[in-house]
C-alpha cells in the first residue's frame, strides 16, 4: 500500500514571483511538469553509487554493495532493499535511517568530485528558464531519490529553485505512487491542475513512462540517460526526444500547442 499523501513540503519556500499565475491567478489551468533527475536533468558522475558504496561498507562491511545494481528508474528505497538482500542482511529501522543519514553525508563530498560524463543534460538550464517565465506551466519533481540526495545534487547544479515542489523515494517505494502525491503537492502550492491530462512526466526510462501511464498522465522520455529513442518508444512514451535542447519543440509536446 502507497503512504498517504502528506501535507505539501515544498521544494522551494516562497520562491514564487509575485507576478506569476501561481500567485495572482490560481484559478487559470496550468500544465504541470514533472520532471526525473538523474539522466534526464543531469547526470553525478557516479557520485551517487559511489557514496552508496561508501555508506553500505561501513555500517555493513561490505564493499562496493551497490555495484551490478540496476538504479535507472528506480526509488532509493528499492535500491537499497536489494542490496541488502544480495547479502542476507536484515536490517531494522535504526539501521535504515544511519545507512542514509551516511549516505547523505557521502554525498555531499562525491558530488564535488569529476566523474564520466558529470554535467547538465543538454538546454536543460535554458529549457528550466523558458517554462520558470510562463504563467501556463509549473515545474516540479518525481525521482527515486530520497528528497535529502535530490537536494545535494540539483544544489550542486543550481537547479533546486526552479521546481515548486516534488515527490520523492521516500514518500513511496514504488515510483508508479510517486505521481499522485507530486500532484497533490502540487495543488496545495496554487497550481491549478484541472485534469490528469494536465500532467507530463519527463524522464529517461521505461519506469518514468510506466509512472506516467498508471494514473493517465502523458509522458516525455528523452534519451539522454540509458535508454535510446526506440526503446523509449516501445515502453509507450507519448513522445520521445534525444535531449532537452529544443525548448519550442518541448513546449509544442507538453501543451499541444504550434512553438511560440
Amino acid at each position: 500500500m502507497s503512504r498517504p499523501v502528506e501535507l505539501f513540503d515544498p521544494v522551494r519556500t516562497g520562491s514564487v514571483d509575485a507576478d506569476t499565475s501561481l500567485s495572482t491567478d490560481v484559478a487559470r489551468p496550468v500544465t504541470l511538469v514533472l520532471f526525473d533527475i538523474d539522466g534526464t536533468l543531469l547526470l553525478s558522475g557516479g557520485a551517487g553509487r559511489r557514496a552508496l558504496n561508501r555508506a553500505f561498507q561501513e555500517l555493513f562491511t561490505v564493499p562496493d554493495a551497490f555495484n551490478g545494481i540496476p538504479v535507472a528508474g528506480r526509488t532509493d528505497t528499492t535500491i537499497f532493499a536489494e542490496a541488502l538482500g544480495r547479502v542476507a542482511i536484515d536490517a531494522d529501522t535504526a539501521a535504515h535511517e544511519r545507512f542514509y543519514t551516511r549516505y547523505y553525508e557521502f554525498l555531499e563530498v562525491e558530488i564535488q568530485h569529476p566523474g564520466p560524463r558529470k554535467g547538465l543534460m543538454p538546454g536543460v538550464r535554458q529549457l528550466l528558464e523558458r517554462l520558470k517565465a510562463r504563467a501556463d506551466v509549473s515545474s516540479a519533481l518525481v525521482t527515486g531519490n530520497f528528497r535529502r540526495a535530490a537536494r545535494i545534487k540539483l544544489d550542486h547544479f543550481d537547479l533546486w529553485h526552479y521546481f515548486v515542489c516534488g515527490a520523492f523515494g521516500d514518500d513511496a517505494p514504488e515510483r508508479d505512487h510517486l505521481v499522485p502525491i507530486a500532484v497533490e503537492r502540487a495543488k496545495a502550492s496554487g497550481v491549478h491542475v484541472e485534469s490528469v491530462h494536465q500532467v507530463v512526466v519527463v524522464g529517461d526510462t521505461p519506469l518514468d513512462v510506466k509512472c506516467a501511464a498508471a494514473v493517465g498522465a502523458r509522458s516525455v522520455a528523452v534519451a539522454t540517460g540509458s535508454f535510446g529513442q526506440k526503446a523509449l518508444a516501445a515502453s509507450g512514451a507519448d513522445d520521445v526526444l534525444a535531449d532537452l535542447s529544443d525548448p519550442e519543440k518541448f513546449l509544442q509536446l507538453v501543451l499541444r500547442t504550434e512553438p511560440d
